[in-house]
């Protein structure tokens, strides 16, 4: 996991210009080291969040090297207790630990740890929902299942909804109340990642589905790892993910009236999120719910027909907030 970017890096050129563009009013990005933390952060999220990264290069470039940061920062931390391959969950506690004390002190020192400290000054990031998330993600250490619906969500308020607060400063919320609907947009995008991979989840020996669910629809554990070995989906578990799929709709439902409560240069981004990740659940249906022994994902094309017309809306909307700021008076 250790990421260490030297202190003299050449940039692409798109990396480049939205650090200048950010430097604008955050002069700490002009700093070398700095701005090579951001740009390890941004690998971070255009390997593993390839629908989140999309959606973001229909940001302003001023804002998204924040959006690396945060991802990237929620992903390293992820991959302590998520690897299929390495996981070293003590390295979480030491790491997450660590950078909550250099907070208090001089501020981090590894790469992810500078970018993310550096975006929770820049928007005034509440350290409470850094602590929140890394207190979920501790709980993956040892939790591998939740009883009831509301206590998964107090895991995934930690684990996702505070993620949709740390996104709100940067998408610039210009209406109140926009923070319950950012809290419920995150919270379905993990939710509708649940569903998907329901059997790597598998694999890592957890179970994201409430065992009250499980318990409704006649089905156990031990079916769902059946089922894995099996490399199918029997009925009763497609009957539970078509129920799981409704209710995360259902968040969506109440996360739209939040993609109007942001910024009019924010608003593509987050409705092209919105989309995409709505889209993972459309393509477990079209799967007819059978995701147990192979994942599912939304297609290029379709991620392409969702991101271009909203990039050339988000580039007029740039474009309308620049003649705006050039009017007099």
């Amino acid at each position: 996991m250790a990421l260490t970017p030297p202190a003299e890096v050449l940039l692409p050129r798109s990396s480049a210009a939205a650090l200048d563009a950010a430097a604008r009013t955050d002069p700490a990005l002009h700093e070398p080291s700095l701005r090579a933390a951001f740009e390890a952060c941004r690998l971070l999220h255009a390997e593993h969040g390839k629908t989140y990264y999309l959606a973001t290069l229909l940001l302003p470039p001023a804002k998204r090297p924040y959006v690396w940061a945060l991802y990237g920062f929620a992903r390293y931390a992820d991959e302590f207790v998520d690897s299929l391959t390495d996981p070293d969950p003590d390295a979480l506690v030491e790491w997450s630990e660590g950078f909550l004390k250099a907070l208090e002190a001089d501020g981090p020192t590894d790469p992810v740890g500078r970018a993310m400290a550096a975006t929770m000054r820049r928007w005034d990031i509440p350290r409470a929902h850094v602590e929140a998330f890394l207190d979920s993600m501790r709980m993956d250490i040892t939790e591998t299942g939740y009883a009831t619906y509301e206590d998964l969500r107090r895991y995934v308020y930690g684990s996702a909804a505070v993620i949709g607060l740390q996104m709100l400063p940067v998408l610039e919320p210009v209406a109140p109340g926009a923070e319950g609907p950012a809290q419920a947009l995150g919270e379905a995008f993990q939710l509708s990642n649940f569903i998907r991979d329901v059997g790597e989840d598998l694999d890592r020996g957890r179970v994201y589905l409430p065992a009250e669910d499980l318990d409704a629809f006649g089905v156990s554990r031990a079916d769902l790892l059946a089922a894995r070995a099996a490399g199918t989906t029997p009925p009763a578990v497609r009957e539970l993910l078509a129920f799981e799929t409704a209710r995360t709709r259902e968040l969506y439902a109440q996360a739209q009236p939040g993609l109007a409560m942001v910024h009019p240069t924010s608003r593509d981004c987050l409705r092209t999120a919105y989309e995409l990740y709505g889209g993972i659940l459309g393509a477990v249906e079209d799967a007819g719910f059978d995701v147990i022994g192979r994942r599912v994902a939304v297609g290029v094309p379709r991620r392409l027909a969702v991101a271009v017309p909203g990039l050339v809306r988000a580039r007029l909307a740039r474009v309308r907030e620049a003649r705006w700021q050039r009017l007099p008076g």
